[in-house]
């Protein structure tokens, strides 16, 4: 008797803790790209995206946040290491509250979250939370399950920098983008949600941090959001229906005595980050010393005040494998949430956050559910119309071309979001390659739109595509 005592206590000191055998198992997704591949559309991405953005050069802060990022990283569960992967993490001069991770491992935290977090553990969260993305290589598995024939690796980095650097745009055009070329990569499915907030409790755990403090980082996020609508980091990261549930429940499987929460060195990077001056830390698109058009708020008349009239002369622009275009020689090529825009200066800019524009032309493509025209094009136009009420159609359809292609023409009617005036949009579709829709908007306030409605149709004759 006394042997199976002896030999029963031998088995419970050699089995593993019951949390390490009760942690949920995240299963990995299907994915066409491969690891090395992630890296390059990181490192794609990310130098497009640091031509755009603020870095906040402050060597205190930085050192602080990369020691948080790299214990966290050492955190990762081994089986969703990959040994291609360089983490990275930089501190984005940006009060807004946000955070973001591109594939293969370079990370951004603006300073604006920072703020917003009560304690260290909740800034680890979000981090462990964006981390997990990366690890479980969501952006990839995303393109994968699109099966977008337009989505080729080429184009994919130029999409995930247009997700980021363009944010939720502003006004009917914008909203268009978000169902466009590579939309998949601007906002993760709830079920990939589920699965970054389940491994980022586990890496927090792992990191000494208490997993519930992400769920309490979800929370000061929405508290800080109060009337003005949700943060831009939750915009881009859907709520599953349970999450808090599903985060306190991996954190009773992963209990940690006496976790990190507030450290001194938060404490310090934060009061300094608090106490500048709000000029200091006003976000948006930066090159150099002065603050490009785009990052003007828009007036009546434009974004800058004065919208330049169109060049007579016209130059070739478009994006290699997908589509070639002649655009007046002084509108600016700008990428929107994975699309293209061409627009005038004074034509676009930022208005409470979010890119907006006035003057333009916009293309990109979405997926089409069968192959029928008329319906990829009602279903476009359904997901136009979701974030923008006033929408309203101001003609029927009517045939038309593009490069020699069957396509859809019709007009729309729009009070522009940023400047309170109406405007009138133009959509043309056709179907391109197995299960594409590709699209051109062209927007212009009413009172203009006579005036452009040659530019608009030279612009329109001139397309050739790809697919």
């Amino acid at each position: 008797m006394s042997r199976i005592v002896v030999c029963a206590l031998i088995a419970v000191m050699l089995a593993p803790p019951l949390s390490a055998v009760a942690q949920t198992r995240v299963k990995v997704a299907k994915n066409k790209y491969t690891p090395a591949q992630d890296v390059q559309l990181g490192r794609q991405a990310a130098a497009e995206i640091e031509r755009k953005i603020r870095i906040y050069n402050d060597a205190e802060a930085t050192n602080y946040v990369r020691d948080v990022g790299r214990r966290l990283v050492e955190a990762i569960p081994p089986e969703y290491q990959h040994s291609e992967f360089q983490y990275t993490f930089k501190v984005v001069d940006d009060p807004s509250i946000n955070a973001f991770a591109l594939p293969g491992g370079p990370m951004y935290v603006n300073t604006g979250m920072i703020v917003a977090a009560k304690e260290e553990g909740e800034m680890a969260g979000v981090m462990a939370h964006e981390i997990s993305h990366v690890a479980l290589r969501h952006g990839t598995a995303q393109a994968t399950k699109a099966d977008n024939p337009l989505l080729q690796l080429g184009t994919l980095g130029g999409a995930i920098a247009g997700a980021v650097i363009g944010g939720p745009l502003g006004g009917v055009v914008a909203q268009g983008t978000q169902t466009g070329l590579g939309a998949f990569l601007l906002k993760y499915s709830r079920e990939f949600e589920t699965e970054a907030d389940v491994l980022g409790s586990q890496i927090l755990a792992r990191a000494g941090y208490d997993p519930n403090d992400l769920a309490n980082m979800f929370r000061t996020i929405e508290q800080q959001s109060g009337s003005g609508g949700a943060p831009e980091w939750l915009s881009s990261h859907p709520n599953p229906s349970n999450r808090y549930q599903r985060i306190s429940q991996e954190a009773r499987l992963t209990p940690v005595e006496s976790p990190i929460r507030e450290t001194p060195e938060f404490t310090r990077v934060r009061a300094r980050l608090h106490d500048r001056p709000a000029s200091a830390g006003r976000g948006g698109p930066v090159r150099g010393d002065n603050p490009p058009p785009e990052d003007r708020d828009p007036g009546a008349g434009g974004a800058a005040g004065r919208v330049e009239p169109p060049s007579a002369r016209y130059r070739t622009a478009g994006s290699g494998n997908l589509f070639q275009v002649s655009v007046p020689e002084n509108w600016r090529e700008l990428r929107g949430d994975n699309s293209l825009w061409y627009a005038p200066e004074g034509g676009y800019g930022q208005a409470q956050g979010r890119q907006v524009f006035t003057h333009g032309v916009n293309f990109g493509a979405a997926r089409a559910q069968g192959r029928d025209l008329r319906e990829a094009t009602d279903q476009f136009l359904r997901s136009l119309a979701q974030g923008n009420p006033g929408l309203r159609q101001a003609g029927g359809y009517q045939r038309s071309t593009l490069d020699r292609r069957e396509a859809l023409a019709l007009p729309l009617s729009h009070v522009n979001d940023a400047t309170g005036e109406p405007e009138i949009v133009y959509v043309w579709t056709t179907l391109v390659g197995n299960g594409g829709l590709f699209y051109a908007v062209a927007v212009v306030p009413q009172g203009e739109a006579r005036s452009y409605q040659g530019v608009f149709q030279n612009i329109i004759r001139s397309l050739r595509l790809a697919q």
